[in-house]
């Protein structure tokens, strides 16, 4: 018998000693047993040393378990409760006991049955509130993540090819030799085009020290909020990436569980609070490379099972041409927008610009931040000249990917709107306008229930925008849509 055979042999019979004096149940994968008590559960690491983790050595085990709580703390404090040491002797283990340490685990506090965002799912319970949720959790996280230095190594364009076509490999007992070779082939271009891109995020900070594993079987529903546990600590490579890659998993996992609705709302909300628009040349590539692993994962797991089929479904679902079109929406303060948007974005698989948001991103103030306690004046005309130019930019990074854009903004202007179909017109993708309107008295009535919103539009806004509002043309009435029928036309 192997010397590494022989050391997980004894160590499975630590583990089961351990589990009859703690009355636990065990969970084994493929590199940890995880011991589940009344409230608490011990995460012990295999002594394996495979080609993507070394636990050898009691030392390299005791580091990976601190690595472990820290980094896991980080999105889930309250459950990652510090590291134990097993003591005792291999028949009698006992925790944080007297004499030399035989090995160590992760402790841990357990959480509901029926709480994993997997879960919550599958049972049809996983809601907005939700999905919201953990897009804020997520920005705020990556905002202030540690950047990697550009001459680390993490993140380098030819990594990230290699890793990709390894997952594709990895997958490959899925698929014919015809979807084999598609997706080589799609990979192998995609990474060329995307190299100069890659280049720049990394340079500009945007490789940083991430979770790494955003599945849905990772993020849980807790009485203080959402949290995302379990992120890669074995390898500092599969964590330091781009941040862009970090919610490329969230997206991918809501995508495979058909609930486009859930993905492109978590992916616009992060947006909003990130501003990352420039980057969504890159989600595809991101978007499949997940899903590949995902499959590759499931397929060990279950040969041929449905799970694993659904992850190459979704990564091939996601190398396909995008369907790119242009919604703007016409209306002023308090007249739906922002609602009719929201259902073209969990409708279409839409990226949406919010003139709200993104006005007070260029004057360096947050979505939710107060302009006037800042003593900035964000209705001017040069403010909105300035907004609009730059959501038609970013709407053109967008489109040239293959998404559907709408830009949630008032367009009160003839000329605005003009901007915005000759930004179509040249892009070569269909246009439509979303009429929102609604009486005076209620316009007024929703500005003054207004609270928490991005909008500082109020009465006195609503009048001068009313002076300079331009109605749509008789050429105009005909790109009008609405978000229940623009499908059809």
């Amino acid at each position: 018998m192997h010397t590494a055979d022989h050391a997980i042999l004894a160590a499975r019979d630590l583990v089961h000693a351990l589990a009859h004096v703690l009355h636990a149940r065990i969970i084994e994968t493929h590199i940890s047993w995880v011991l589940m008590t009344g409230d608490t559960a011990y995460k012990i690491k295999k002594p394996v040393h495979l080609a993507f983790v070394n636990y050898a050595s009691l030392q390299a085990r005791l580091y990976f378990c601190e690595e472990e709580v820290r980094l896991n703390r980080r999105l889930a404090p309250s459950l990652y409760l510090g590291v134990a040491r097993i003591t005792g002797s291999p028949d009698s283990p006992a925790l944080d006991g007297e004499g030399p340490v035989l090995e160590y685990a992760v402790r841990m506090r357990r959480f509901a049955p029926g709480t994993l965002f997997s879960e919550k799912m599958t049972a049809g319970g996983l809601g907005t509130g939700d999905i919201d949720e953990l897009a804020v959790l997520l920005a705020a996280f990556h905002e202030g993540a540690p950047r990697a230095e550009p001459a680390s190594g993490f993140a380098g364009v030819q990594h990230r090819r290699q890793i990709a076509l390894a997952a594709l490999e990895g997958a490959r007992p899925l698929m014919n030799d015809v979807v084999h070779d598609r997706l080589n082939t799609w990979l192998e271009a995609e990474a060329a085009v995307l190299a100069p891109l890659w280049t720049a995020r990394h340079a500009d900070g945007q490789v940083r020290e991430c979770h790494g594993d955003l599945h849905m079987a990772n993020v849980v529903r807790l009485d203080n909020g959402v949290a995302a546990f379990d992120c890669i600590e074995f390898d500092p490579a599969l964590r330091w990436i781009d941040v862009l890659d970090d919610i490329a998993f969230v997206v991918m996992d809501l995508s495979a569980h058909q609930r486009q609705d859930l993905c492109f709302r978590f992916l616009n909300a992060w947006l909003d609070r990130t501003g990352d628009h420039g980057g969504l040349r890159a989600l595809r590539f991101g978007v499949v490379y997940r899903a590949l692993v995902r499959a590759q994962v499931e397929q060990l797991r279950d040969v041929g099972g449905l799970a694993a089929r659904r992850y190459l479904d979704t990564a091939q679902a996601w190398a396909a041409p995008g369907s790119a079109r242009l919604f703007i929406t016409h209306g002023l303060p308090g007249s739906g927008k922002t609602f009719a948007s929201q259902r073209i974005v969990e409708q279409e698989g839409a990226i949406r610009l919010r003139s709200d948001v993104e006005r007070k991103r260029l004057y360096g103030l947050g979505m939710l931040e107060d302009s006037h306690a800042k003593g900035v004046e964000l209705y001017q005309a040069d403010a909105t000249a300035r907004t609009y130019a730059h959501l038609f930019a970013m709407a053109r990074v967008a489109l040239q990917a293959g998404y559907p854009v709408v830009l949630d903004a008032a367009f009160l202007r003839r000329a605005e709107r003009d901007q915005a179909h000759a930004l179509a017109q040249t892009l070569q993708v269909p246009f439509f306008i979303v009429k929102c309107e609604a009486p005076l008295a209620v316009l007024r009535e929703r500005l003054l229930a207004r609270r928490g919103d991005a909008s500082e539009a109020d009465a006195a806004v609503l009048d001068r925008l009313r002076e300079v509002e331009e109605p749509l043309s008789a050429q105009e009435q005909a790109f009008i849509r609405t978000p229940a029928t623009h499908a059809a036309g």
